[in-house]
């Protein structure tokens, strides 16, 4: 098997563990009317069940609840990026866009809070939450408007904020965010079914946190706003909102003490490390000795994957020539600063910087990937890169891939040396896979 065969195969393997529907299947139960879920059993019998949710993987989760449930369900509405449905029967698809809010998205999110409204304590809320459901789920605050919200989104992605600053400010510019659901909810019973893309898994900080407790807070809103000196590039009406939140005119979001979540309970059903293990696995079945060094890999998207190779490199320095191949895993979710005006991705990017670090080093071939097929605004998932990829881009044209990095314009890059991994849409999320070959041998790591 050559590397990109085994390195494809091996990031498939990881994305296949984490797949919506089977993870929350291995939560979930029906016994007669009974919902059993990791032990707590609700009763549904004359219940009126909702389901709400969102995100790049809600629809198989929608459609395995569908499954499960059948005419137990009441209604429903989950809303997911363009592209990433599924057929339903009883729950409602909304398509909106991501990672850019978009109107689609505030009727969806609409929707979705005017159901919560209508259950009472004698009926269930059921939501399913995946990676997007933040952007797919944009509420603005009175007073702020949808454009508004755009611009602080745009201007926080592009400054290279990570996912725990972008979802402190937008959930104190929402009514959905940060634990804002569950209380409209109130004092229905709610049961959240999460899939993590977030480093650390947090459960306040998966998409927004809608059902969790919010442990962010209007003033750590407004330092993530003046860290980045964007407090005159923001619209007005969201900082002078930040403003009077910090200042207690505004209601907070609702906090772990809040009575309300007594009536909550929030499932993680899929993670970053569940993948990795799965990943791991298959791994080993093609051969490889599979070490997974963390899931928890942040930073400087460039910088990380020059790390990497460099540590890649010396773990082959101490393999004796007929020793097992290596596969380093690595987990998590980069950023990037975005000084130019290319195309790309955090995992093109990485899979860029590595390709030019590997070049002449026939020992280390590697995958950048992202779990949900989407790698930044592009179709393509991540990219692959070994100690041919440098000169497969560049075709002759010193420095080409060197100026395509300055640019971020990874994508370019990539498909110039046929170095892209395009997947299509995998409906899960748990953020980003590193995967890389390292052979003993003085050529390129295959099994």
């Amino acid at each position: 098997m050559k590397h990109k065969e085994a390195l494809r195969a091996i990031f498939e393997a990881g994305v296949q563990a984490v797949s919506p529907d089977t993870a929350l299947l291995r939560h979930l139960s029906l016994e007669g009317d009974m919902l059993r879920a990791d032990g707590t059993l609700w009763n549904l019998a004359g219940k009126r069940v909702y389901v709400i949710g969102a995100g790049k993987g809600a629809a198989p989760m929608a459609k395995a609840l569908e499954d499960l449930l059948g005419e137990r369900i009441t209604d429903g509405v989950v809303a997911v990026k363009y592209g990433h449905g599924l057929p339903l029967d009883r729950i409602r698809l909304r398509e909106a866009a991501h990672p850019v809010p978009d109107e689609a998205g505030v009727r969806a999110a609409g929707e979705m809070l005017n159901m919560a409204e209508k259950a009472g304590p004698k009926d269930m809320v059921i939501a399913v939450f995946t990676g997007g459901a933040s952007a797919l789920t944009p509420a603005p605050a009175h007073g702020i408007t949808l454009a508004d919200l755009q611009e602080v989104t745009s201007r926080l992605l592009t400054c290279g904020a990570d996912i725990n600053q972008l979802n402190a400010v937008r959930k104190h510019i929402s009514v959905f965010s940060g634990g804002q659901l569950a209380r409209v909810a109130s004092p229905a019973p709610v049961l959240s079914l999460i899939v993590s893309d977030v480093v650390g898994d947090r459960l306040d900080v998966i998409a927004s946190g809608p059902t969790a407790p919010d442990a962010s807070t209007f003033a750590a809103a407004a330092d993530v706003i003046t860290s980045f000196e964007l407090t005159d590039a923001i619209p007005p009406a969201v900082w002078e909102h930040l403003l009077q939140g910090g200042a207690g005119i505004l209601p907070e979001t609702p906090k772990l003490h809040d009575p309300l979540f007594s009536s909550v309970r929030n499932i993680l059903v899929a993670t970053n490390r569940q993948a990795l293990e799965a990943a791991a696995g298959k791994a080993s079945e093609l051969g490889f000795r599979a070490e997974i060094l963390t899931d928890s890999l942040t930073g400087e998207a460039r910088e990380k994957a020059v790390e990497l190779i460099r540590l890649a490199r010396e773990r082959a320095d101490t393999l004796s020539p007929d020793a097992r191949p290596l596969c380093l895993l690595a987990g998590g979710e980069t950023t990037v600063a975005i000084n130019g005006t290319g195309k790309g991705g955090r995992n093109q990017e990485m899979a860029l910087a590595a390709a030019i670090e590997l070049a002449g080093e026939p020992r280390v071939s590697a995958l950048f990937a992202g779990t949900d097929g989407s790698d930044g605004p592009t179709d393509a998932a991540g990219g692959f890169a070994d100690f041919e990829s440098l000169s497969r881009m560049e075709k002759g044209e010193s420095g080409f891939a060197l100026s395509c990095l300055e640019n971020n314009d990874s994508y370019n890059a990539l498909l110039r040396g046929d170095e892209l991994l395009v997947t299509g849409p995998t409906l899960t999320n748990v953020m980003d896979m590193s995967i890389l070959l390292v052979s003993p041998a003085r050529s390129p790591a295959a099994h």
